[in-house]
Formats: C-alpha cells, structure tokens, sequence
C-alpha cells in the first residue's frame, strides 16, 4: 500500500451496520509512501495507522461512490 498526504484511507466496517471510517492523510510515517500514515478524521482526531487489508487508499482529488 502506497499513498501520500492528502489521500483518505477508508477503513471498512467490521460488524453489520457499523459505517466505514474515513480519514486523510496528514503525514506519511513510512518510506516512499508506505505505513504508518498519521491521519486526521472528521471530527479532528488525529491518529497513526498502518491500514489492515480492511482497509483501502483514495487518491486525493477522487470521491468515494455512496
């Protein structure tokens, strides 16, 4: 998995009914361009993740689909 500042890592619900997580990207921690990504959600929170396979990368710039 690559990506670089600015992308969002959409994290996919686990259990039925639980929505996906999405986040941007605010530093790539990794070298060239992999994990771990510090990210900033909506509500601010800011975290380190090094996305699962329940996880995808949106390039910047491109919407997700509802």
């Amino acid at each position: 998995m690559r990506a670089k500042t600015g992308d969002r890592v959409v994290t996919h619900g686990r259990t039925v009914g639980q929505p996906d997580r999405v986040t941007e990207i605010v530093e790539v921690l990794g070298r060239d361009g992999e994990p771990p990504y510090r990210v900033r959600a909506e509500d601010g929170h800011e975290s380190v993740v090094s996305p699962g396979p329940d996880s995808t990368v949106t390039p910047a710039g491109k919407r997700r689909r509802r």
